[in-house]
């Protein structure tokens, strides 16, 4: 059960109806936007089979502070982000869709929070996408498992004025640890935004587990 300030809030589905779910899309949207903006966002994400699912934060914010600052400074909102996740996967796996056919995907605040779920809750995931963000807190924490192999990608363009290409570094190093396989790109000219590039490696994905699953 989500508590805290992100308790009680809506979540917006998309794409395949969850009974014929093959692969889902977890998305996250980032400071200043919603739920439905990021499944806008996604379209071109969209394939037959895939169902995407976006927690809505209070707020249009997952936490108030910087991702990059210390982590108590930004609770409770941090631990309700992270429960309001541990929710969407619940419903996910009523619905009999295996934590190899997830994939997680955030972008900005989002992308903060899809990374730190993920190197919290080590697993097998469809693929772990983290656009412009990175691991939580003055520098990433100790964290502990395996994502046994799991495609993780983390993209920051070289002009992005809101996160350092260091931390996207720093995080990648982290998922290295974790037994993630880690793919880390810096785009130049880019700013705060998601690349062509990026959506095409998060689709690349999603045709590898809808085709396996043919």
């Amino acid at each position: 059960m989500t508590e805290g300030p992100h308790a009680d809030r809506p979540v917006v589905t998309a794409g395949a109806p969850a009974s014929v779910a093959e692969a889902v899309v977890v998305l996250l949207h980032g400071r200043g936007a919603t739920a439905q903006g990021v499944v806008n966002l996604a379209e071109p994400l969209y394939r037959h089979g895939v169902t995407f699912v976006a927690p809505d934060a209070a707020r249009s914010r997952w936490f108030p502070h910087s991702a990059f600052g210390p982590v108590e400074r930004n609770e409770p909102h941090v631990s309700s982000a992270l429960a309001a996740v541990d929710r969407v996967l619940a419903d996910v796996r009523e619905w009999g869709v295996p934590t190899e056919d997830v994939v997680l995907f955030g972008f900005s605040q989002g992308a903060c929070l899809a990374a730190e779920y993920a190197a919290r809750n080590p697993a097998r995931y469809g693929g772990v996408a983290a656009l412009s963000g990175g691991l939580l807190g003055d520098e990433p924490g100790a964290y502990e498992g395996s994502l046994d192999g799991a495609p993780v990608f983390l993209g920051v363009g070289d002009g992005d004025p809101n996160v350092p290409v260091e931390r996207v570094r720093e995080t990648a190093a982290a998922f290295r640890a974790l037994d993630a396989d880690v793919t880390e790109r810096v785009y130049e000219g880019v700013g705060h935004e998601v690349t062509d590039d990026e959506f095409a490696v998060v689709g690349s994905w999603l045709d590898e587990i809808v085709d396996a699953g043919a």
